[in-house]
Parts: structure tokens; sequence; C-alpha cells
């Protein structure tokens, strides 16, 4: 497997590999904190669980705002400035959350993230689009997962323990990991931005999002993707607790429930992605939604560790097929000049469904019952995945002059 992938990745720029170390250190630090966000609040603050997800769903609308701005910004400014804002902030926010003990200082905190973390996708999104060959990129954002997947299989083992000492440790690990970042992007890292066209054709392509919000094509694919991911966000956030609450799950044990999503990203996503890309990547997407409604609708039926760790690897499977055969699609409907936009409201997509998930997640178990939440999280996915079959002859023309020419 390691000489096929040394035979696909030859050729990707040095710059590319940056980022690729990068982003493991990145998401190991930050893997240590974030699983663990929802139990730490639950106890520290006291509040109900719908509470919790609300300060979620302010982290998802602070990123909404954030990317708006995000996109025009990456396009008129470079990729790298806004990665580096984004790895700077990160650091200083992890080193306020070891003081932070009320339910404001953290809708603050949760606020400043939701700002700060979609700038660097945004920005690495667009930076990888301008060094990668349309037909190579799904690869590409493959291996950036795979990485990634390393570090937050690495994060929760690691974090999980340290967090039954002191979330205080875990919150200046994660600061360390995005200073780091910071200082690779900072030196080693270098502008991608295409050069800007002139005149009237410049003036045109700098309106904003005028010309993506034209694409109603793009816009119906990003539509359904925000279905589509909603059962992912409403799996990792809320499992910790309904395990155990209901289950008695300890902490430390779950670590190895996220680590189960993160092997096998490690192990399984790039081949994955080799395969798929022979197919048309709706029909993929379609396929993804419906292991994620599988994942999700099963946790109804497990009763402990065991049973959840095998909801998560069907989860996982689902996975593997949506997030880089969706971004690469992203990024090749998108017009070189309007990347950052383009990217930008397709990360979109992740923070609405993170923001809306959760809390519908929140009201099914405070009014209805925990078991709820993963019926509502089968209901989403299926019918995401009949919406992404809807989609395939809608966009099949904009696939096929794109790179996608199956």
């Amino acid at each position: 497997m390691l000489d096929r992938i040394r035979k696909n990745t030859s050729g990707y720029p040095r710059q590319f590999w940056t980022l690729f170390w990068g982003q493991l250190i990145n998401s190991t630090g930050n893997a240590m904190v974030w699983p663990f966000l929802t139990i730490y609040m639950r106890e520290h603050l006291g509040v109900p669980l719908t509470t919790i997800t609300l300060l979620f769903t302010l982290n998802a609308a602070a990123g909404v705002v954030a990317t708006s701005i995000a996109g025009p910004a990456v396009d008129r400014f470079g990729r790298k400035i806004v990665m580096v804002l984004s790895m700077l902030g990160s650091c200083l926010v992890f080193l306020a959350a070891t003081r932070a003990d009320t339910l404001a200082a953290w809708a603050v905190l949760m606020a400043a993230l939701g700002v700060i973390w979609p700038l660097y996708r945004v920005g690495a999104d667009a930076m990888v689009a301008d060094m990668i060959d349309p037909k190579r990129r799904a690869g590409a954002y493959a291996l950036l997962r795979v990485v990634s997947n390393l570090g937050i299989a690495i994060g929760p083992m690691v974090g999980g323990f340290i967090s039954d000492i002191s979330y205080t440790y875990a919150f200046l690990a994660a600061a360390g990991a995005n200073l780091i970042f910071f200082v690779l992007i900072q030196a080693r890292v270098k502008e991608t931005l295409p050069p800007r066209r002139e005149s009237a054709e410049q003036a045109k392509a700098d309106r904003g999002y005028g010309p993506v919000l034209r694409d109603r094509g793009f816009l119906a694919f990003c539509a359904v993707y925000v279905l589509a991911t909603m059962p992912a966000p409403m799996m990792m956030m809320l499992l910790p607790v309904y395990a155990k609450e209901n289950f008695g799950v300890p902490v430390s044990q779950y670590g190895f429930i996220m680590a189960t999503n993160a092997i096998m990203v490690v192990l399984f996503q790039y081949s994955v992605t080799r395969k798929s890309e022979g197919f048309p990547p709706l029909r993929v997407l379609a396929l993804g939604a419906l292991l994620y409604a599988a994942g999700v609708g099963s946790v109804a039926l497990g009763q402990g560790f065991l049973g959840f760790v095998i909801s998560m690897a069907i989860l996982t499977l689902g996975e593997l097929l949506l997030v880089p055969t969706a971004t690469a699609l992203a990024a090749n409907l998108a017009p070189p000049d309007m990347r950052g936009r383009y990217m930008g409201l397709f990360g979109l997509t992740w923070s609405v469904g993170f923001g809306i998930a959760p809390v519908i997640g929140g009201v099914l178990n405070d009014r209805v019952a925990p078991v709820a939440i993963w019926y509502g999280g089968l209901l989403m996915g299926l019918t995401a995945a009949a919406g992404m079959m809807l989609l395939e002859r809608r966009l099949k023309p904009q696939q096929e002059t794109q790179g996608f020419d199956n």
C-alpha cells in the first residue's frame, strides 16, 4: 500500500507535505480536548444538555459568519494570512480555557473558536486546490484527512487519561500544538493565490458571494450536504454523554471509541478514496450518507462499549466516502479565481450541520428519550442519500467539465 501511495503522490509539492505534517501535530493537540468538551462543561457548569448543545450552536453560528468573510478574504488577500491567524487565535483561546469557569466565559470561548477554526479550513482547502491538479485533488484531500485522523486517534487516547487528571493540562497541550503549527506555516508555507485578473473582469469577480449564490447547482449540493453531515456531529458530541449517563462508559474508555474512527481513517481512507474516484461522485456521496444513517441509527441498539464501537465503525465507513469526495467536488466546481468563496460556502455546510444537529439531539434527549437522538440521525442520513441521487443528473454536466469525467 505504501508503494502505491508513493507512486500516486509523486509530484505533490513540498509545501503540501508541510501542511501534511503540521496538521498531524495540530490535530493531535486539538483532539486531546475537543471530544471531551461536552462532558467537561456538563460536569463543571451543571447545566442541562440542551444548554450545552446551544453553546455548540453558538460556535457554529460564529463559524458561519467567519466563513462568509474568510472566503472573499482568501481570494483577495491570500490563503496564508488566514491560516496563520487561525492557528495563533486557537492557541490563545485554549490558554484562556484554563481559566474559564462560567457559562458566560464558555459562551465567549466557543464563539471565538467558531470564528477562528474555519479560517484555516478555507485557506488550506483553497491552497490545496491551487497546488494540485483537479484529477488528483480527492487523493490529496484524503491524505490530509488520514494524517488529521492519525492525530485524532492519538489525541483522545492520551487526552482521556490527561483529562482524568486535569483538563488544564489538556488545554495547554492543545495550545502548544496550535503554536507549533503557527510557526511552521509562518516559516515554511508560501502564498499560492493565483495572479489577479485586471479591470472589469476582476471587478466583477470581486463582488463578494454574488457569483457563487447564482450557481444553483452548487447551492443545491451544499444544502443536501448539510443534511448529510448532521449525523456525524450528533454522534461525536452526544455519544460520550449518552454512553456515560446511560451505560456507565467512562471518559477514558470513550477515547478508544473515538480512536476507532480515527484509526479506520488512517488505515483505509486513501485506498477507499482511490477506488471511489472511479465512480460518479454523487453516487459515492449517496452511499456515504446511507452508511452515516446506519451508523448513527445503530447506536439505538447498542448496550455498551462494544456496541458503540461497532456503530462508530459503520459511521466511519460513510465518512471515508463522504468527506474527501465532497471536498474535491466542491473544489472542482469552483472557478480558479473564486476558490476561496466556493470553498468558504462549502465550509459552511459543516458549521451549519454542526450547529443544528447537536441541538436537535439535545432536545430529543431532554424531551422525548435519550434513544430518540439516534432515530433522528437515522432519518437525516436517509433523506440526504435520496437528495444526492436526485442531484446527480442536475450536476452531471458540471462534473464532466471540471475533472469528474466518469
